[in-house]
């Protein structure tokens, strides 16, 4: 199979994540938006790997509550533990299937299919606006009759209102067998200074890239007809931390909202 170019003239939200959690895997361009970002928000480099440990977390809390399979979208550029690693440890014969639309994700796909012997990964290069395409290869590695952990990680809120990011996520999730589950994190607008708020989306629309924040009250609506798991929808810090992790200050923006819901 051909792989697609990779256009390096212009930022992608991927490889700009990868820059924050301290990768390698981007170009000049994404590093100078990246750094755009962290001039005007400081802490920007701090929230995403907090993001990244909640993921940790939250995959691994469902895989101790039995779920053995996962269809991760938006995966990004690999960094250790994946996904799969993390859930992998607990149940060796999980099945994961990661979903990405940048060329550069394609490129390592490799690592993210190293899987146990027991279990198997996949790698689908589709993007999230459409829901039927992904439904339908995630179906060639996934049982939809059983439960399946659906991730929404960082993603959401490059999805603007144009393209319906709930209908997305309605189209993503009917297929879902009940005991699924739904994880999502989300960029937040609340609590913050409206300067920077501003600052930040205008660095990514200036890159090509649609940006929406979304308020607390717009991010629950992702979990209509979904029960939340405690602690519910909070900061990425806040839920169920591990010893040793962070703790987020009294009265500090969040930054990112997180959730976990089961169907």
């Amino acid at each position: 199979m051909a792989l697609p170019p990779i256009d390096t003239s212009r930022p992608h939200p991927a490889r700009m994540y990868d820059y924050y959690l301290g990768g390698k895997d981007h170009y000049e361009v994404d590093e100078e938006a990246a750094e755009r970002v962290v001039s005007v928000v400081p802490d920007a480099k701090r929230l995403a790997r907090a993001n990244r440990r909640f993921m940790h977390r939250a995959v691994r809390h469902l895989a101790q509550q039995g779920i053995r399979q996962f269809l991760d979208i938006g995966t990004g550029i690999p960094t250790e533990p994946n996904l799969h690693q993390v859930v992998q440890g607990i149940r060796p014969d999980a099945r994961v299937v990661y979903v990405d639309n940048d060329p550069v994700v394609l490129r390592h796909a490799e690592a993210l299919l190293r899987s146990t012997p027991e279990g198997r990964t996949s790698y689908v290069q589709a993007d999230v606006r459409d829901p039927e395409r992904i439904v339908a290869q995630a179906r060639e590695v996934l049982d939809l009759t059983r439960p399946v952990a659906l991730s929404l990680v960082a993603l959401l809120h490059f999805v603007p209102d144009e393209f319906d990011a709930y209908g997305l996520v309605d189209a993503l999730t009917a297929p879902l067998a009940p005991g699924s589950s739904l994880v999502l994190t989300h960029g937040t607008l609340d609590g913050g200074d409206p300067e920077e708020v501003a600052g930040v989306v205008e660095v990514y629309r200036k890159g090509g890239i649609p940006f929406r924040l979304r308020t607390r009250e717009e991010f629950v609506r992702f979990f209509r007809g979904w029960e939340l798991v405690e602690p519910g929808v909070g900061a990425p810090d806040a839920w169920r931390p591990d010893p040793g992790d962070p703790v987020p200050g009294a009265g500090d923006p969040p930054g990112f909202y997180v959730g976990v819901a089961r169907k």
